[in-house]
C-alpha cells in the first residue's frame, strides 16, 4: 500500500468539507426568526462556561457568521516590535540542547529506517518565518477555537490551530529567545523548542505518523515527539555537527481554547493570518474536531492512523494523553481521567511522578516526585507537604509534558508507564 500525505488529505476531503462549520470559521445559518442557533452555545471570550468540556477531542463548537477575522487592527506597538528582537545571542547554526538526551523507545537507527515520505518535499508545507500578531481584543475568534498558548518571561502569545494546521512550524522570537512553535495534526502534538541560530522547516518526512523537522543549517532531521535528532538528510551534506542523538530544549505550549486562554491572559497577543502565504485558514484539510468529529480526528474503528507505526497498541488510539519523558523513561496519563480526578500518580523507570490538572486551562502538568510527597486538591490549587500552590507551581521538579494522541505516544514509547489507559 502506498502512503502519502496527499493521499491522506484526498481521502479526508469529503469529511473535511463540512468542517468549515463551527470553530473553523462559519456557523450554521441562524433561524429566520432571529432566535439563537440551538446546540452548544459559543463561549464569550473572557468568560468561563461550566459546560465547556475539559478534554479537547470532539468538542461541539459554533463560530460566528462569516469568515473569522484574524487580520488584526492597529499597527504593531513598540512592545510588539521589541518582543520580536532576539536578546539571546547564538552563533549561526548553534542549537540549544539538553545536557542529557531524552529517553527513546527505539534505537536511532530504527527511527531512521522508518523515516518515510509524507508526500511532500522539504518545505512543501511552508513554515511561518515572519509571524505577525494582533492584540487579543483586536480580533474575532470563537471562544471555543483551539489555540496553542505560550508564556515566556511575560511574553504571552496564542497560535490558532486553524493557522498552524496549514504550516506546522512557526519560527518566532518569544521573550527575546528564538523559538519554534510546532504542531503535528496527524498526532495531535503541539510542542515548543528553543532553536538558537537555526530555522526549522517541515521536512516532508514522517516517523510514527509524526512531524519530522529539519534544521535549515545542516539538514539534520528532528522527531517532534522525541525532540531528538535521529538522521542527516542530503540537502547540506553529511555533517551532523555532533547533533545525532542529542535532544532539544523545550518549553510548554498549552493546547487550550481561546476562551480559556483569554480569561487567563487578557493581554495576550494572537498570531494573525497575515503569513505572507496564500492559504484557506477556514478549512482544516485533515477533518474537524467538531461538530461532528470527522476525518483523521475521529476516534475509534475503523479510523486507524494513516501511516505505519513502529509499535501499535489496541487501546483507543485517538484518546488524548498527557505524556512526559526524561532521560530515564516515559509516562502517559489519560487526560480525561486526569481532568476528572485532578491528581494521578505514576512512575518513570520506577521513580514516582505526579500529574495535576489545571481545570481553568484544561491542561495537565507532570512533576517528578521521588519522595512520594502527598499531593491533594485544595480548591483551584494543590496542597503539597503543608503548603498550597497553583497547578503550574508545585514545589517539585516540573517535567516537560504535552498532549498527544495515544497511538503516537505508544508508537515512540512502547515501554511507557501508563495511567488510566
Amino acid at each position: 500500500m502506498s502512503y502519502t500525505r496527499r493521499g491522506v488529505l484526498g481521502s479526508l476531503a469529503g469529511g473535511a468539507s463540512g468542517a468549515v462549520a463551527g470553530c473553523l470559521g462559519r456557523s450554521r445559518d441562524p433561524p429566520e426568526d432571529g432566535s439563537a442557533v440551538t446546540g452548544t452555545p459559543e463561549p464569550t471570550p473572557g468568560s468561563q462556561t461550566s459546560d465547556e468540556p475539559l478534554v479537547d477531542l470532539g468538542v461541539p463548537c459554533t463560530g460566528p457568521e462569516g469568515v473569522v477575522d484574524l487580520s488584526g487592527g492597529r499597527p504593531a506597538t513598540e512592545f510588539e516590535r521589541a518582543a520580536a528582537t532576539p536578546t539571546a545571542e547564538y552563533a549561526d547554526g548553534e542549537i540549544p540542547l539538553r545536557e542529557t538526551a531524552l529517553h527513546l523507545g527505539h534505537e536511532l537507527t530504527k527511527l531512521a529506517d522508518h523515516d518515510m515520505s509524507g508526500g511532500v518535499n522539504h518545505d512543501g508545507i511552508p513554515s511561518i518565518d515572519a509571524p505577525r500578531f494582533a492584540r487579543g481584543d483586536e480580533i474575532e475568534l470563537p471562544g471555543c477555537a483551539r489555540v496553542f498558548g505560550v508564556d515566556l518571561d511575560g511574553d504571552v502569545r496564542a497560535y490558532p490551530q486553524r493557522i498552524l494546521v496549514r504550516h506546522e512550524i512557526v519560527n518566532d522570537v518569544i521573550g527575546g529567545e528564538p523559538v519554534a512553535v510546532t504542531y503535528c495534526p496527524l498526532t495531535g502534538t503541539a510542542q515548543g523548542f528553543y532553536r538558537g541560530g537555526v530555522e526549522f522547516g517541515v521536512s516532508g518526512q514522517l516517523v510514527n505518523s509524526n512531524l519530522v523537522m529539519w534544521d535549515r543549517h545542516r539538514d539534520v532531521r528532528w522527531s517532534q515527539v522525541a525532540a531528538t535528532a535521529f538522521e542527516v538528510g542530503d540537502q547540506r551534506g553529511s555533517d551532523d555537527g555532533g547533533l545525532l542523538g542529542r535532544s532539544l530544549r523545550e518549553f510548554r505550549l498549552f493546547w487550550t481554547t481561546w476562551n480559556r486562554w483569554l480569561s487567563r491572559h487578557p493581554d495576550t497577543l494572537v498570531m494573525t493570518e497575515e503569513t505572507g502565504l496564500a492559504r484557506n485558514y477556514n478549512r482544516d484539510p485533515y477533518g474537524s474536531y467538531g461538530p461532528p468529529v470527522s476525518g483523521h480526528y475521529a476516534p475509534g474503528e475503523p479510523r486507524r492512523p494513516n501511516f505505519p507505526l513502529l509499535t501499535y497498541d489496541e487501546a483507543d488510539e485517538k484518546r488524548v494523553v498527557v505524556g512526559a519523558r526524561t532521560p530515564d523513561g516515559a509516562v502517559a496519563f489519560d487526560k480525561r481521567a486526569l481532568m476528572e480526578s485532578s491528581v494521578l500518580t505514576g512512575a518513570i523507570a520506577g521513580t514516582p511522578v505526579v500529574a495535576v490538572a489545571d481545570r481553568e486551562l484544561a491542561v495537565g502538568y507532570v512533576y517528578a516526585n521521588p519522595e512520594g510527597v502527598e499531593v491533594e486538591p485544595d480548591g483551584d490549587e494543590y496542597a503539597v507537604d503543608g503548603r498550597t500552590a497553583p497547578p503550574d507551581g508545585l514545589p517539585l521538579d516540573r517535567l516537560d509534558a504535552f498532549d498527544a494522541m495515544w497511538f503516537a505516544w505508544y508508537g515512540f514509547y512502547p515501554d511507557t508507564d501508563r495511567v488510566g489507559i
